[in-house]
């Protein structure tokens, strides 16, 4: 079990962090369905409407999480990174070397929630020495709220039941489904994916919303490709997803087996990083996979 501040006790800390996260679905589903509106949508999509629901949402999720966790832990000396703060420049570099730091991201998936596919979630973790251990993914659509309390994982609805899942079945690449971006891919991306022969491909958004269809069964395998240049993944974007599902015995790493890096310059989480069901099996699913690339001559992926 995680060894938090003095004053914190785990299991008070679980029970706010669930209400708090039910009160976070109830704003982003009240926007979602304001986005039923054809009119508002098209909006949305032409950027002509600066006050649309999505920005709208963000903010009110980043301002109630943000609030609730001040109020209630004001004297705890933690802090916190949120997307939303990045953005006007309220993070500095005291921030960044906290021991324990709180990094949330209200809304993952934006362009899934204006779609309406329902693959949005709000991300809320605790690092501790820039590492994920504690963290929830709320999936308001599917009344998914997934706990990681840094011992234990698991996924309650908002009646309090719980979902049970199973991350031991072993698979070859050639059995397994991949989950992949399905607003950000890339050709080299693809390309990749098409080499590996994998059973099955399917596109979501929200990283959250990826690894917790892995730990589901949805899926064996996440695989996310930044090109140089491009835009990619923040730390806001991994450190819940990561928490939950190392604490569910699956693994997130860069292409070499590496653990990811928090509080990097500008927060960024780029390069070719994979999330698998099994630690145990993780290390030889990346090497597969870094042999592959190194056999085809047309893929320029750094390392």
């Amino acid at each position: 079990m995680v060894k938090l501040p003095v004053g914190v006790d785990i299991n008070n800390l679980i029970d706010d962090l669930r209400i708090f996260s039910w009160e976070a679905a109830d704003i982003l589903i009240n926007y979602s369905q304001k986005l039923k509106s054809l009119d508002q949508k098209n909006k949305i999509i032409q950027n002509t409407d600066i006050k649309d629901p999505v920005t709208i949402a963000d903010l009110e999720v980043n301002d109630l999480i943000l609030k609730r966790m001040k109020e209630k832990y004001n004297n705890i000396t933690w802090k916190y990174l949120s997307e939303e703060n990045t953005k006007i420049n309220l993070i500095n570099n005291l921030e960044m070397d906290s021991e324990w730091l709180w990094i949330l991201d209200p809304l993952d998936g934006t362009k899934d929630f204006i779609q309406g596919t329902g693959d949005y979630a709000m991300q809320f973790a605790l690092n501790h020495e820039k590492k994920p251990v504690i963290g929830v993914v709320l999936i308001p659509e599917k009344d998914e709220l997934w706990i990681s309390n840094g011992k234990n994982v698991w996924c309650e609805r908002r009646d309090n039941s719980k979902q049970s899942f199973d991350l031991s079945l072993e698979k070859d690449i050639s059995e397994m489904t991949v989950v992949t971006s399905k607003n950000h891919n890339n050709l080299t991306l693809k390309n990749l994916i098409d080499r590996l022969k994998f059973k099955k491909t399917i596109e979501m958004g929200s990283i959250g919303c990826k690894i917790a269809s892995i730990i589901r069964g949805d899926s064996d395998i996440y695989i996310c490709l930044s090109l140089p240049g491009k835009s990619s993944p923040k730390d806001w974007d991994f450190a819940a997803p990561e928490a939950i599902l190392n604490t569910a015995g699956g693994r997130i790493t860069r292409i070499n087996n590496e653990s990811l890096i928090y509080g990097q310059t500008g927060f960024e989480q780029g390069g070719l990083i994979i999330a698998s069901k099994n630690n145990k099996r993780h290390k030889e699913i990346c090497l597969q996979i870094k042999e592959i690339i190194e056999k085809e001559n047309n893929f320029s992926i750094n390392f």
